[in-house]
């Protein structure tokens, strides 16, 4: 692969802003996400364009591949890589292996997703479940404890979230409730996208007998996504969607929502 994907220092903007407070203002500098497209090409061929914060971008490429059904192993890849302009980080290229089939047509978003929802830009709801196993393996029997835990080592560990409060976290447990890995991102497919596409490059999918925690809600694409990685439980500390309850029921998925402030539901056992 080309040029090292790294969390580089454009994953912040600094804005100078005015703080109104107590009747009084003030001029300060202030810290933001930074949202910028990427575009992800195959073989050369344009397929997507999503609002990202920049980094770890070959992870969301392979990731958003992956969870859409485009290719199913590590070994389909042989590089991906920026665009050839040095200056330009916003276009991602994989290119596959000969041999490797490759739909254009199905998997175009017409063209655009934007940060706060990835589903919305399919070309047609046919294609929401891509390629879902028939059921994943059961989920591990964890107490209540372990999950009341998941949300403070999850904000412990969100450093651009610290910096900006302005991102989604994603983050992959082991049933230890040991944290094996978080990506943030202004948009929440992308944040899951990132850390999918990281364990999929690294030939550690499905992430059977794990757990992953979701900062926001519990979207349709969310759960489809986990489900693709093959993830027993998704935990979030916000509220499910009706369709990402029946997606989770369907592949027997344990979902759980509102899991803040000591307490959780279980919608999915």
């Amino acid at each position: 692969m080309q040029r090292q994907d790294i969390k580089r220092a454009g994953s912040t903007t600094r804005a100078r802003v005015t703080t109104v407070a107590d009747g009084k203002s003030r001029a300060r500098e202030d810290v933001l996400a930074t949202e910028e497209p990427l575009e992800i090409r195959v073989n050369g061929h344009s397929v997507a364009v999503t609002m990202r914060t920049p980094g770890h971008d070959f992870e969301l490429a392979a990731g958003f591949l992956f969870t859409e059904g485009a290719v199913t192993s590590r070994d389909q890849i042989a590089q991906i890589r920026y665009c050839a302009d040095p200056q330009n980080y916003n276009i991602v290229t994989v290119d596959l292996r000969p041999g490797v089939a490759f739909d254009t047509a199905r998997m175009t978003r017409h063209v655009f997703t934007s940060s706060s929802c990835g589903i919305c830009g399919k070309a047609s709801l046919d294609q929401v479940r891509v390629t879902c196993p028939a059921v994943l393996v059961p989920p591990p029997p964890l107490s209540a404890d372990f999950y009341l835990k998941l949300p403070a080592a999850l904000q412990s560990e969100q450093a651009l979230f610290e910096k900006t409060g302005g991102l989604h976290a994603t983050a992959l447990f082991d049933t230890a409730g040991k944290l094996v890995m978080l990506r943030e991102d202004v948009g929440r497919h992308n944040a899951m996208d990132k850390l999918i596409g990281a364990r999929f490059l690294q030939n550690q999918l499905p992430a059977s007998n794990q757990v992953v925690l979701v900062s926001g809600r519990a979207s349709f694409e969310l759960v489809q996504k986990a489900v693709i990685a093959g993830i027993p439980v998704l935990a979030s500390v916000g509220a499910p969607s009706s369709l990402a309850v029946d997606l989770a029921r369907e592949f027997g998925m344990r979902l759980i929502g509102f899991l803040r402030d000591g307490r959780y539901n279980i919608y999915c056992p």
